[in-house]
């Protein structure tokens, strides 16, 4: 099931931002957008059996501390964005937190990052890449024990700070 913000416009309401008038590539420019303080949170999970969730907890994992590992590489993912992702702003990102919970009727883990920053661009980006390096590292320090882990549910939980914040329809307070 998808969520959506009621604020979704078409991609066709609006110029293509990444395009020049010739139509070539280019990155946006952000030099007369307001700096303000920008976060944003992003999530996903990475399922698997019981007894991988249990092994891993435990310290049993081949490969050392899965969790400690998998949130060092969600915030050096997060620093690295603009190497990643093409068109990407280089951000001096203010603070990263990646966050690993055990979930055991997924079972498996929640994974959670967030991203802020005082700029002119948002770091949605940021986060989501953090997310996803995470859950891809979670899942290479435990393929020995289960190779059939599943990487699901990456998305932009919520973001603000900027001309048009979001939050996730699931996750409204």
């Amino acid at each position: 099931m998808q969520n959506f913000s009621e604020d979704v416009r078409s991609p066709l309401d609006s110029p293509l931002t990444h395009l020049n008038d010739r139509g070539e590539a280019m990155m946006v420019d952000v030099a007369d957008k307001a700096i303000t303080k920008r976060t944003a949170v992003a999530g996903g999970q990475v399922r698997m059996s019981l007894g991988t969730l249990e092994a891993i907890l435990a310290g049993n994992a081949p490969k050392g501390d899965v969790v400690s590992i998998s949130k060092i590489a969600g915030i050096m993912a997060a620093k690295q964005t603009a190497n990643l992702i093409p068109l990407c702003h280089p951000l001096p990102l203010s603070q990263v937190s990646v966050e690993l919970t055990p979930d055991r009727e997924l079972p498996g883990f929640q994974i959670r990052s967030t991203v802020t920053i005082k700029a002119e661009t948002g770091v949605e980006m940021e986060a989501l890449t953090a997310v996803s390096i995470a859950a891809l590292t979670l899942y290479d320090m435990a393929k020995a024990l289960e190779k059939s882990m599943q990487i699901e549910n990456i998305r932009l939980i919520s973001k603000t700070g900027g001309k048009s914040d979001f939050q996730e329809l699931g996750n409204r307070e």
